[in-house]
């Protein structure tokens, strides 16, 4: 068989990954992987090509690669391989398709990003990323499960000035009320004085306690919304 060379291969033209290719990135096998090409080139003076996934590929991506790229911000929806790597194939799929695809991912990985466990996008998920309230009324139910009253937190930064300062000391007593701007508010004391502060700015003292990795949690979320 004849090798095709650089200008043979065609934008829009449908390939395959050859059986026992590995992802240039994780050494995962690819093997039978299918898109589209998006882009032709060079490295090293070796002929590359950038394949654009099908939504058959896409849909079936292991989860352990789609959250290694979501996490090192590598492209999930496309990879450059060598021209050697590739081999024709048919078309199993529309633009659209492939669209849609891709919105439904980024929707059910939104979040992924935030930690190494995905914590956080199994809390939120199915949850419009949009809807701020739905959002923090979500956060309220899963801490009021899991937090454990009361306990002493920190000011760790200030949504904006009050009596309070970073690094003063309260103790949390409840979760209080929320908002989309301060997010979720807590009750406590400081001494016999009774406060009402975001849980955003704190983070929990003890950080062997139960209530530490849910507290930072939704800080993290909070901080990166």
């Amino acid at each position: 068989m004849t090798m095709k060379s650089l200008s043979d291969w065609s934008l829009g033209a449908s390939v395959m990954v050859k059986l026992g290719v590995k992802d240039p990135d994780t050494g995962d096998d690819i093997g039978g992987w299918q898109g589209r090409i998006s882009d032709v080139g060079e490295d090293d003076g070796q002929r590359t090509v950038c394949l654009a996934w099908d939504s058959l590929t896409l849909k079936s991506m292991p989860a352990a690669s789609l959250a290694y790229a979501i996490r090192e911000g590598v492209d999930w929806q496309c990879m450059f391989l060598f021209e050697t790597d590739i081999e024709t194939a048919t078309s199993r799929d529309t633009a659209a398709e492939v669209a849609q695809a891709i919105d439904e991912i980024e929707d059910r990985t939104v979040w992924l990003h935030l930690d190494d466990d995905g914590r956080i996008q199994s809390i939120l998920a199915g949850i419009d990323p949009e809807d701020t309230t739905a959002l923090l009324i979500t956060w309220k139910q899963y801490l009021s499960k899991h937090l454990q009253f009361p306990f002493e937190a920190e000011v760790a930064e200030l949504l904006e000035r009050g009596r309070l300062r970073v690094g003063d000391r309260l103790q949390v007593t409840e979760l209080f009320d929320l908002n989309d701007y301060q997010g979720l508010l807590v009750g406590g004391k400081r001494g016999s004085e009774r406060l009402v502060f975001p849980l955003c700015d704190l983070e929990v003292t003890d950080e062997q306690s139960s209530n530490y990795q849910p507290v930072k949690d939704y800080v993290v979320w909070f901080a990166n919304r």
